[in-house]
């Protein structure tokens, strides 16, 4: 029976894509680099630390990468905090509150900075739902690599069997197939760009998913 469910958080629970590339294209002019929009899609679900590396071997940028990271995060809160029509994604909450209610434990997995997944849940209250929140800076690396949902399911004191993930991205659907972890992909209906093929099953409405649905899941 499934115990746990880790939820991506970009993409999954907050439609915070987009804010990313709009923040992320200000911050390649002050650089003066030209990202194309096919390059930036495959960073999706990577951690800033592994994109930033590929930017600065890529185009031979002289900053150093704690820096980068520190200004993409100042731009990106900036405009987060500017941004009051900016929302969880439809139905999302609804499933966590009862999921949380019937005893699932909740647990996030995101690439991004603790400091971006604070701010993300701070503003629409989840604190109080979740068990954990893991960074996937904290890691060598990000996904596809496994690392971060391993640690997820350590902490979440349950089986790889007893757990799922709800992911979007192409990277992160890997990362879960490497953990051999069940993967629901959530698809929006206006990205694209992302590679769900090797999901377990893909919804496109938070209204599929319920309580007595997951615990059913057969791993």
């Amino acid at each position: 029976m499934i115990k746990t469910v880790i939820f991506d958080m970009d993409g999954v629970l907050v439609n915070s894509e987009p804010l990313h590339h709009k923040v992320s294209k200000i911050q390649f002019q002050d650089l003066k680099i030209e990202v194309s929009d096919a390059l930036f899609s495959t960073f999706t679900g990577n951690s800033n630390k592994t994109i930033y590396q590929k930017l600065k071997n890529r185009f031979q940028l002289e900053d150093e990468i704690s820096d980068l990271i520190a200004e993409k995060n100042r731009l990106f809160i900036d405009a987060f905090n500017n941004d009051s029509h900016h929302n969880l994604i439809d139905g999302v909450k609804d499933l966590i509150i009862e999921l949380h209610q019937k005893g699932m434990q909740l647990i996030v997995a995101s690439s991004s900075e603790m400091e971006i997944i604070n701010a993300i849940f701070e503003r629409f209250e989840l604190d109080s739902y979740f068990s954990y929140k893991v960074s996937g800076a904290d890691f060598p690396e990000s996904k596809p690599n496994p690392a971060i949902f391993l640690k997820a399911v350590e902490l979440s004191g349950h089986l790889k069997s007893e757990c799922i993930i709800i992911e979007d991205s192409t990277n992160g659907i890997k990362a879960a197939n490497a953990a051999g972890i069940y993967c629901i992909a959530y698809k929006a209906s206006d990205v694209n760009s992302q590679n769900q093929s090797l999901a377990d099953e893909i919804i496109y409405d938070y209204k599929e998913l319920n309580f007595e649905k997951i615990i059913k899941i057969k791993i």
